[in-house]
């Protein structure tokens, strides 16, 4: 809203206006000003929400202050969606189709979010929301996104085009001059680091199109559903998910950022995006909406985001890694939700053969997902593969060292654009 203003300012010649024109101008307002809403509003929600009692319900399961979280408000997420939105519709252009589509996605998962703390608070269900009815909401959303990248007119790349010497070394990196619609999307490792969707369907003759926009519909629902489940069963300590969070949304927007400036893009020999500047400022206020969040949700916490926050940011990081073709660089960069969710698979999937072969359910981990692992005392009770009792981690300290591991996760998908 702001930039249409401050857009009509400046062609009067207003002196400033023409500032609004910097994407880096607008990221850091969006920056701060959403790091001023979570913190200044944040007080006030965490006020409302213990004067409704909505607090949280902890079965006791053995780990280290486990009981000492039980009535800690939750459905913090509200905090970080209203210091998402906020920033977002002040200082970006409103007419973006990426934008729209990232407001859709907050506002979507944080409404499937919001009524499965709902049950679970007023209705007294542990289990919250149906699992199918999560389900249905995260595949909606991604045929939604799914089709809007496919069709609409909007959304196109100009590819880049390596200018090679008589020694077959790059002397430099160009773009077509059109702008083209295309399924294609960065690939790690490889030379020609393109990767078109529609390569899966050249056997498909005459319904070549039909079948890509299938595939790429399918794949954009997985991963929508598969991250937004990471960040939800990431979401167990204090500050985990949203520093998690935030340290992604830093990689995510720089990768908007280089793939939309086009010196930047050729330097990097990437294809550039056009349009996809905005999504910077809705990245900058999603890293000062998660950081802010860290104000009240550190150890020890004050508030927990519930699922309206952990399946809207998962949401969020794994449709904007779509937009800018970047998905398929997320099992690298969300390297922390990939193994919280593995874990959890692993352990299932162990635990029911074991009781199918021998009777007993024996178990990989002392408990899942992978962080409780840490803070659940080895002992002869449980079939683990850690059987030797071993010195319980502090919450704190786990949370601290998965951010270490989050920010080297980070750095390496960051270069991954240069080593092919």
């Amino acid at each position: 809203m702001l930039y249409y203003l401050f857009n009509y300012l400046d062609q009067i010649d207003v002196p400033g206006a023409g500032l609004f024109k910097y994407i880096s101008f607008r990221a850091i307002l969006a920056l701060v000003t959403s790091l001023f809403i979570s913190t200044m509003t944040g007080r006030q929600i965490i006020d409302f929400l213990r004067r409704k009692q909505i607090g949280e319900s902890v079965r006791d399961l053995g780990l280290e202050g486990q009981l000492s979280k039980k009535g800690t408000p939750t459905m913090g997420g509200i905090i970080i969606i209203i210091a998402i939105i906020v920033p977002a519709i002040l200082f970006a252009r409103l007419n973006n189709v990426y934008l729209i589509i990232m407001l859709i996605t907050t506002l979507w998962l944080g409404t499937l979010g919001f009524a499965d703390d709902y049950i679970k608070v007023f209705k007294k269900d542990k289990e919250g929301l149906q699992g199918r009815f999560k389900i249905i909401g995260q595949v909606s959303l991604g045929l939604i996104v799914g089709l809007v990248l496919f069709f609409n007119s909007d959304v196109v790349i100009r590819e880049n085009v390596e200018v090679r010497n008589s020694e077959h070394a790059i002397e430099d990196v160009r773009f077509h001059a059109d702008h083209t619609k295309s399924a294609k999307t960065t690939i790690p490792f490889f030379k020609n680091n393109n990767f078109d969707y529609a390569w899966l369907a050249a056997w498909a003759g005459d319904y070549k199109t039909e079948v890509t926009c299938g595939l790429f519909i399918l794949i954009v629902i997985f991963i929508v559903t598969a991250v937004s489940n990471g960040a939800n069963l990431t979401d167990g300590l204090d500050g985990l998910a949203a520093g998690s969070s935030a340290i992604i949304g830093t990689a995510l927007g720089i990768f908007a950022y280089t793939s939309s400036h086009i010196a930047f893009a050729s330097f990097l020999n990437i294809m550039f995006i056009p349009g996809a500047e905005e999504l910077v400022i809705f990245a900058a206020a999603f890293i000062g909406a998660t950081i802010g969040f860290l104000w009240y949700n550190a150890y020890p916490a004050q508030v927990f985001m519930g699922d309206t926050g952990s399946l809207t940011l998962g949401g969020i990081i794994a449709v904007f890694a779509i937009i800018i073709r970047k998905e398929l660089l997320i099992p690298i960069l969300c390297g922390i939700f990939l193994t919280e969710s593995l874990s959890v698979m692993m352990q299932v999937a162990y635990f029911r053969y074991t009781k199918k072969k021998y009777g007993v359910g024996r178990r990989i981990f002392k408990m899942t997902p992978l962080h409780h692992h840490f803070q659940k005392p080895g002992d002869n009770s449980i079939q683990a593969l850690w059987q030797r009792p071993f010195r319980i981690v502090p919450e704190s300290k786990i949370v601290v060292r998965f951010w270490l591991i989050g920010i080297i996760l980070a750095a390496i998908t960051l270069i991954t654009l240069k080593i092919r």
